[in-house]
């Protein structure tokens, strides 16, 4: 049956982010630092699973099941209190859990920015969009119910000085995704604006609200509906 969007491997390797990262950090593309861990080591020495993490990372960090989408699982944990927990949750979806840096530290958030991909041999990238955050939370918000997701979105400005569309095409030969993704990225609210590569969403969404639409409307690319 023909369907739109990345083949199994590219779909594949962007849904695992355990995957995705290994794949980015050969192509030398700047990430948050993360570690990964099994369910099994989680559960069989959760003291020697958390100084692990807290060797490698400072809080706060972000829990996430390795292979789930829409946020779900996914968890903000600002000390070692709330790591335990955080970790039992994201334990319930997948077997690989994924723990991340969070980028800004405990008093700022970090910017979220998004490119829209679209094209095989030689894709093209539209404008870059910001997200602007209803509220903060301790846990992530769901990219299901559009409210809690983001107050709203906005074409960035100035674009190539925050999240440069060039590395949101750079990514994908790594991925192997061909038609369209929409790639992710963060950046640090300190002075130095650093950006980082968060993910690649091989199959973005598509209603009136989603920010993949939105950002090649911004580009001046029309999706019909």
């Amino acid at each position: 049956m023909a369907y739109v969007g990345s083949g199994v491997l590219g779909s594949s390797a962007g849904m695992d982010k355990d995957v995705m990262k290994r794949l980015f950090a050969q192509a030398k593309l700047p990430m948050v630092k993360h570690v990964t861990l099994l369910r099994a080591e989680w559960e069989k020495s959760p003291r020697k699973s958390i100084a692990l993490i807290e060797a490698a990372l400072k809080y706060p960090v972000f829990v996430k099941p390795a292979n789930l989408g829409s946020s779900v699982g996914i968890s903000k944990v600002h000390n070692r209190k709330e790591l335990a927990p955080a970790l039992r949750l994201a334990a319930k979806y997948d077997r690989k859990l994924v723990v991340e840096q969070g980028v800004g530290g405990a008093k700022a958030r970090a910017r979220e920015f998004e490119v829209g991909v679209l094209g095989n041999d030689d894709p093209q990238a539209s404008v870059v969009g910001e997200i602007i955050p209803a509220r903060s939370s301790t846990t992530t918000r769901t990219s299901i119910c559009p409210r809690a997701r983001s107050g709203h979105s906005r074409p960035a400005q100035p674009r190539r000085n925050q999240a440069d569309s060039a590395d949101g095409r750079r990514c994908l030969p790594r991925l192997r995704p061909f038609g369209l993704a929409r790639v992710d990225f963060l950046m640090d609210p300190d002075g130095k604006r650093r950006i980082f590569l968060n993910e690649v969403n091989t199959m973005p969404g598509f209603t009136r609200i989603s920010m993949y639409p939105k950002l090649w409307a911004a580009t001046g690319v029309t999706i019909a509906t």
